[in-house]
């Protein structure tokens, strides 16, 4: 009798375990493996958006059909940019204007949704998007535009906690997914063009109280547990006068983990302003006065006390908007050296030692770079001085500098929509853009919660029959394995599996597998309106599902010049939509 009612006890507690299932620091660790769940945006802290799932592969991608679909709702559309998290029967998803919402994964039913509802005089620099959130505990947290975290509990949508970044009035925004390590939720922060200081903070992910903060450009004061620590980089050094004070350096996309060196590793964004000649950035410097640290890095900071480890910077005297934030993703090489792998706005694609950040070796990945000749021995651009914008100063009018034309433009040979690497293939799929623009100079002073550009400019498209260019890329040789054309710029995020498959959609509203090693088109789903968010798979039940949000907008619609009038027919839409290989299905050819 005893016997029983232990028993029974027993069943009870694990019954009640289940119903309240919370997401733990080794579940995080283990994304890419726990296939019937992905916590961590970039599925895996790694952020190489590769899954060991090999149920559909090139045989029966074919046979992949629609599940169910679910509408964000409302007048609220614009890009939606998010990466779908799934756990314990759950879909959390973030839509436009800073919305959440928690959807039945069997039935693409609404659970809950939350509506940060965002005060007037936001200051979004490219569009209302979101693009994910981090799961912990009981709890589910993302960040809002108006420069907020907000910790919901995933049950029921209820605030459990929430903070302030920084000041949305002065231009701060916020659209990354955080990043959740050994209990702290780490952020970066929007708003580089206005003027803003890029930093990461790390706060407590049980109650939203700040652990450190780290300002990313030199001269700022970091701070932990309340109190002053260290001053990034040396005052002066790199930045004339008091420029610092309002340099930039957005730390915008968010950042990756390494587990292997315990590091985090974030991007810093472009300078501010974009007049590089009032940066001291004009002209070369012999002792780094006008590389302007830390600037367009990647940075690798010590995730217990925001102390930088190290720094790599892709573009010193920046000048054309070559943002930094770009993903790192860690990989390990032929050997088994543990590397880092990015593509820079700047076209070229660069591999860094994991250990010390230091350069390995990089290659361009798009066909036309017209500001560098190539990279030193270092990583460091070897400049064409004649394709820097020029100095309105020396102008006769001292309004407008010399115009020049530049590739890639300055949204990018690659903007923020991330890249997948394949453990099979050992191959990284770089979602890119040929495109170019005209730039100049502008006279600019800095004033709170304005735009501080300096520069004027109108991208173009560097081909007739594309803009869009997703390219397999071996990170040791930078050889394109192949190369997948589309008319219109690619705009979404990249997923790979180890069924052979490369997943991406369009702006033109095709959801697309690829195979991996030749490119060819295995599958495609037409899905009402451009795609701009980030593919994610799972199994459940036995079978194997894909999910993508659908939702024209983000930059490209708002400062893609030319190339927006080339894509103004594209509809905006709210949808994700959710695909399933059937058993039945799954043997067949």
């Amino acid at each position: 009798m005893n016997r029983f009612i232990l028993a029974a006890t027993a069943s009870i507690l694990l019954a009640g375990t289940a119903a309240t299932a919370q997401v733990s620091e080794a579940d995080l660790a283990d994304d890419q493996a726990l296939t019937a769940q992905i916590t961590t945006n970039g599925m895996g802290r790694h952020l190489q958006r590769y899954s060991p799932l090999e149920t559909l592969n090139k045989d029966n991608v074919k046979f992949l059909q629609a599940a169910w679909a679910f509408s964000f709702g409302g007048e609220k559309q614009r890009g939606q940019e998010a990466q779908p998290l799934i756990y314990d029967g759950v879909m959390y998803i973030t839509g436009s204007y800073s919305r959440i919402y928690a959807i039945d994964l069997m039935t693409g039913k609404e659970l809950w949704q939350y509506d940060a509802r965002l005060p007037e005089g936001i200051l979004p620099c490219c569009d209302v998007v979101n693009r994910g959130a981090a799961i912990y505990g009981d709890m589910v947290i993302f960040g809002t535009l108006d420069a907020r975290i907000v910790a919901l509990n995933k049950d029921t949508g209820d605030v459990v906690w929430r903070d302030k970044i920084a000041d949305y009035k002065a231009g701060y925004s916020y659209t990354a997914a955080p990043l959740i390590v050994d209990g702290l939720v780490i952020t970066g922060n929007s708003g580089g063009e206005f003027g803003v200081i890029g930093s990461v903070q790390a706060r407590n992910v049980e109650n939203g109280d700040l652990v450190w903060e780290r300002p990313v450009i030199e001269g700022h004061m970091g701070m932990l547990n309340g109190e002053p620590s260290t001053m990034t980089g040396t005052l002066n050094a790199t930045w004339p006068g008091d420029m610092w004070k309002n340099g930039g350096g957005a730390t915008w996309l968010g950042g990756s983990y390494d587990e292997r060196t315990d590091t985090l590793i974030f991007g810093a964004g472009n300078p501010a302003p974009w007049n590089s000649h009032l940066r001291g950035a004009g002209t070369p410097s012999e002792d780094g006065m006008g590389d302007n640290l830390y600037a367009a890095s990647r940075i690798g900071i010590d995730p217990k006390t925001g102390e930088i480890k190290w720094h790599f910077q892709t573009t010193p005297r920046e000048g054309w908007d070559y943002d930094g934030v770009n993903e790192v993703v860690a990989f390990d090489g032929a050997d088994g050296e543990p590397l880092l792998a990015t593509a820079d706005r700047n076209g070229f694609f660069y591999v860094l030692n994991a250990e010390d950040g230091s350069f390995v070796n990089g290659y361009p990945f798009v066909k036309d770079i017209t500001w560098a000749e190539g990279l030193d021995e270092n990583g460091r651009p070897i400049y064409v001085e004649d394709n820097r914008p020029g100095d309105p100063a020396a102008a006769a009018d001292g309004k407008k500098g010399e115009v020049v034309f530049s590739a890639p433009g300055f949204l990018g040979g690659k903007n923020w929509m991330p890249m997948a690497y394949s453990q099979k293939t050992s191959l990284f799929y770089v979602p890119s853009n040929e495109w170019g623009m005209d730039i100049w100079n502008e006279p600019i002073t800095y004033k709170k919660g304005a735009a501080y550009l300096g520069s004027g400019f109108t991208i173009k498209p560097n081909y007739e029959d594309h803009i869009g260019s997703l390219k397999a890329i071996d990170p040791a040789t930078g050889e394109w394995k192949w190369e997948y054309k589309n008319n219109a710029p690619l705009w979404s995020g990249v997923m790979t599996t180890a069924g052979g498959l490369v997943f991406f959609g369009t702006p033109e509203g095709e959801f697309i597998a690829l195979d991996d090693e030749t490119g060819e088109v295995l599958w495609k789903f037409q899905t009402g309106s451009g795609i701009v968010g980030q593919p994610v798979t799972w199994e459940m039940e036995g079978e194997q599902y894909v999910s993508i949000a659908s939702g024209w907008g983000g930059a490209v619609p708002l400062w893609g010049g030319e190339v927006a009038k080339k894509v103004n027919y594209l509809n905006q839409g709210g949808t994700v939509w959710t695909f399933k290989l059937p058993k039945q299905l799954a043997s067949m050819k």
